[in-house]
């Protein structure tokens, strides 16, 4: 891409905040609205804020790592980030879309870059029934939870809970029990991208659960649909020789 106008955006971690101050005082630092892309510093829980705050702009959002982990980042190098942003390809994302209707009737809508995650919210077990695209696929499933997730967010919490790693390419969605009880032995599914997932809560009233998608929280919820929003495109900036496709790959193989 061809990017003359950069808007800075940092964590409040000190590293995050020194690095801002070098590279405005380089660069210089326009409004979000009237850049060509948005450079974020700090961890993949900060780019991953950035795309939710600037989803709306739809700019490309270019990370570099000022925080730990750093699997949505490039690498921080200050001195050739013009050629780098020229350089940069881009990954396109497509969130989820989260309906929550609770207890009391209320229905909540959402959008997760990563996944949407439904989680008892006491000692006592959930108990889910699930649907895919209308039909039963299981009656019930005793758990602290159970996700949908994206390609991107695969390696997040997905990953954490035993679930696939799936290519950007892939066009499916990862459906993963967290700590099943029972059926004990199942795994998950690989879903198309165009599944619509609807999850049931049993005994709500006694067995509560929380939905989340990324950031926002739904608590004591009855009734999630999940499915797939093709008519929001982000776009997530990489190096050629760092880009998200070939990290989501090289992540299948790490000791």
């Amino acid at each position: 891409m061809n990017s003359q106008n950069i808007a800075f955006a940092a964590s409040d971690q000190p590293e995050a905040q020194s690095a801002l101050r070098r590279l405005t005082k380089r660069y210089g630092n326009c409004i979000p609205e009237e850049a060509d892309v948005v450079v974020a510093l700090g961890g993949d829980g900060f780019v991953l804020h950035m795309l939710h705050e600037h989803m709306a702009l739809g700019t490309p959002i270019y990370g570099m790592n000022r925080g730990s982990v750093g699997f949505m980042m490039n690498p921080y190098e200050e001195d050739t980030l013009t050629e780098r942003l020229n350089r940069a390809q881009g990954a396109k994302l497509y969130p989820l879309r989260m309906t929550a209707t609770t207890d009391y009737g209320e229905t909540h809508e959402a959008l997760a870059i990563n996944e949407v995650a439904l989680l008892r919210q006491a000692r006592h077990t959930a108990k889910i029934k699930i649907l895919v695209d209308g039909v039963q696929r299981m009656e019930e499933m005793i758990c602290d939870g159970v996700l949908v997730a994206t390609p991107a967010g695969s390696t997040a919490y997905n990953l954490s809970a035993a679930g696939p790693i799936i290519p950007l390419s892939g066009e499916v969605l990862a459906l993963t029990p967290i700590s099943a009880f029972r059926p004990r032995r199942w795994r998950g599914a690989l879903l198309p991208s165009t599944a619509t997932v609807e999850f049931h809560i049993g005994d709500a009233e006694f067995r509560c659960v929380s939905a989340t998608a990324d950031f926002h929280e739904v608590r004591s919820i009855r009734r999630v649909t999940v499915s797939e929003d093709r008519s929001i495109a982000l776009t997530l900036l990489f190096d050629p020789e760092h880009n998200l496709e070939e990290r989501i790959i090289k992540e299948q193989f790490e000791p």
